[in-house]
């Protein structure tokens, strides 16, 4: 599946191989039903303050818990805040955890994995009992304590989500190197004196990135969720900042007689979510070519 390129010493995927993904991937309607929500979600992150019909703390007592109409298309909350301009700022406040959240894991993950999949001995067993120290603890559990510990805030939430994603990184990485640093081309690469740190980085972070992706794509519905749980707990960001999780908690005051204050979050999360796990069940299929059509 790999060559080597003549002008580096290195191992790459000839370029057939990214177009026959591609291909895969298209040919798989839920998959490509996820991209496009998700490239739609995106662009209402990037755009949300030009999108939405009213500011994201504009407020109107006067207008507090209005049901759907012409002027607020999904209703108010209890402050006369317009519900869907708070579900179109939160959509970036959700990608914002979510991709950094696994940024963070998988920068970390992925060193961790990679030093103990290659090294193998007394590393490979110093950063696993690491990783099972932190697997010990419930992800919640230990994001709770963080936010609990340092405040609630964006950047804590998205540390909090983050470090709890780093063993499953880890684990992935490591079992990824551990299958390939025994191949013939890496054993070459000893032979002809290449430095480990040349090795790993040019001939053994090429051939791992396969799962890492797809775990990365389904890692950012996780972290989405997890935002979510900890700010329907009352542990995620500030009230006046419109997310999702903490849209959810305010609204059951109100669940009973103005239920669109929680149904439309709770589809803004569901439908997120749902979508990076059709596009990650996508991605692996059209990677793995047992998976094919």
């Amino acid at each position: 599946m790999f060559k080597r390129n003549k002008n580096q010493d290195i191992v790459v995927a000839p370029e057939g191989s990214f177009r026959d993904i591609w291909r895969a991937l298209i040919k798989n309607k839920r998959a490509v039903i996820g991209l496009i929500f998700i490239v739609v979600l995106v662009f209402v992150a990037i755009f949300a303050d030009k999108i939405a019909p009213f500011g994201m703390t504009e407020q109107n007592l006067s207008n507090a818990l209005q049901h759907p109409n012409k002027t607020h298309l999904l209703g108010t909350d209890a402050l006369g805040r317009d519900v869907l301009s708070r579900i179109l700022y939160g959509a970036r406040v959700s990608v914002t955890i979510g991709i950094s959240a696994v940024i963070i894991s998988l920068f970390f993950g992925g060193i961790f994995g990679l030093l103990a999949g290659y090294y193998g001995g007394k590393v490979d067993t110093v950063i696993m009992r690491f990783t099972d120290v932190l697997l010990s603890i419930p992800s919640i559990l230990l994001a709770i304590a963080i936010v609990a510990s340092f405040g609630p805030s964006l950047m804590n939430l998205i540390l909090a989500i983050g470090i709890g994603g780093i063993p499953s990184y880890t684990r992935i990485v490591r079992s990824a190197v551990m299958s390939v640093r025994e191949k013939q081309f890496i054993e070459a690469a000893h032979a002809i004196g290449l430095s480990n740190t040349s090795i790993m980085i040019k001939h053994i972070v090429p051939n791992v990135l396969s799962p890492v992706i797809v775990q990365a794509t389904m890692g950012v519905a996780s972290a989405i969720l997890s935002a979510a749980g900890l700010g329907f707990i009352g542990l995620g960001i500030e009230a006046s900042v419109a997310e999702w999780g903490t849209m959810l908690s305010l609204g059951r005051e109100h669940i009973r007689t103005h239920t669109y204050l929680t149904v439309y979050p709770g589809l803004a999360i569901m439908l997120t979510i749902l979508a990076f796990n059709l596009l990650g069940d996508g991605i692996r299929d059209a990677i793995d070519p047992k998976m094919r059509d």
